[in-house]
């Protein structure tokens, strides 16, 4: 009989699987990853090609000039505050399923198109496209 301890080999824990899994997940990470940069590049708003909007009876247009001024239906608002922009929306409240069509100026600032969105959807309007050129 052979009582002797026998030698057993060291356990070891091999680092290479762990390492390449580190890899991989940085990796992932990196691709994944959005980064935001601020940028300041003069842009030029692009023109759409898409299907006509089929007409419908009532449209309520609102246009912003160059300058921000505001139109509805090519009646100008008077002036730029969002004050007189939302009383003029509100006045076709009663209709909230009219569609609202913007037509912004390629040179207008597009804080001005923003706003017209915010105030819109605050009144209430549920179907609001922006107009494009072909």
């Amino acid at each position: 009989m052979n009582f002797r301890n026998k030698k057993h080999k060291s356990l070891e824990i091999s680092l290479t699987p762990m390492i390449d899994v580190v890899f991989l997940l940085l990796i992932f990470f990196m691709v994944t990853t959005t980064f935001s940069k601020n940028t300041i590049i003069k842009v030029i708003l692009p023109q759409a090609e898409g299907q006509p909007v089929e007409q419908q009876k009532q449209i309520l247009t609102l246009t912003i000039d160059k300058s921000g001024q505001y139109f509805i239906d090519d009646i100008s608002l008077g002036d730029k505050s969002l004050d007189t922009l939302e009383k003029a929306l509100t006045a076709y409240k009663g209709n909230k399923n009219i569609p609202l069509i913007i037509n912004s100026d390629a040179s207008a600032p597009v804080q001005a198109a923003i706003s017209v969105l915010d105030v819109a959807s605050k009144i209430g309007f549920k179907n609001i496209t922006f107009a494009t050129q072909k």
